[in-house]
Formats: structure tokens, sequence, C-alpha cells
């Protein structure tokens, strides 16, 4: 599940790095000025639709990163540094652990589990 104040953030990252007003940003991307505004007040959630939008006009970002943060922004930021692409599953390189297995609680008494 997307959280939306942390997903706010990172199409206001994106905005920022171009430049673009929200107006501008809704049309470069091709949706109503008004659900730009409805997403980054938080009064609806992105659908898949806006999410693949912003991802196809916008090259420099990385579908993982927008929706969960994973990654880096711009794209190719990690590679041009030489920084390693950080990974869920990553080794621990000083004992050579790795995880196989991550549970997630929520409040309502749900959990997902995620494994490798």
């Amino acid at each position: 599940m997307i959280n939306s104040l942390e997903f706010t953030t990172r199409i206001k990252k994106v905005m920022d790095h171009h430049e673009l007003t929200a107006s501008l940003f809704a049309d470069k991307i091709g949706v109503q000025r008004s659900s730009i505004s409805h997403i980054l007040s938080g009064r609806n959630k992105p659908s898949l639709d806006f999410i693949l939008k912003i991802t196809t006009e916008f090259e420099d970002v990385d579908l993982q990163w927008l929706i969960n943060g994973v990654g880096f922004f711009p794209k190719n930021s990690a590679q041009k540094e030489g920084a390693p692409t950080p990974s869920l599953f990553a080794t621990n390189a000083n004992d050579g652990k790795k995880i196989q297995r991550i549970v997630v609680f929520y409040n309502d008494g749900t959990f997902d589990e995620y494994l490798k």
C-alpha cells in the first residue's frame, strides 16, 4: 500500500526538480489540475494510471522509487555516484546474514508477508 504522505513528498520532489508548478505538472502528464491538487492534499490516492503517466512522461522517475521510496531520484543518480542500488533483501556484509522474510503488521490486525 502506498503511504500517501511520502508519495506526495516524492511528487513534490519531482516537481521541484523539473521546476514545475502543480498546474504545469498536471498539464505535462495529461491529468486535470484538480487531480494533482486532490492527491497533493491527501484527499485522493493516486491511481495506477496516474503513477504510470508520471513515469512515462519523466524518464528520470523510477517506478519503485515513486511508489515505495526504494531507489534513487533522478533514476540514474546512484550509478553516476557509484552507489550500490539498495535491496530490501540485501546481504549484511559483516556477517553474511540474509533477510528471508519481512512481516508488516497493521493496526487493524491484518498483516502482509514478503518472502524472498
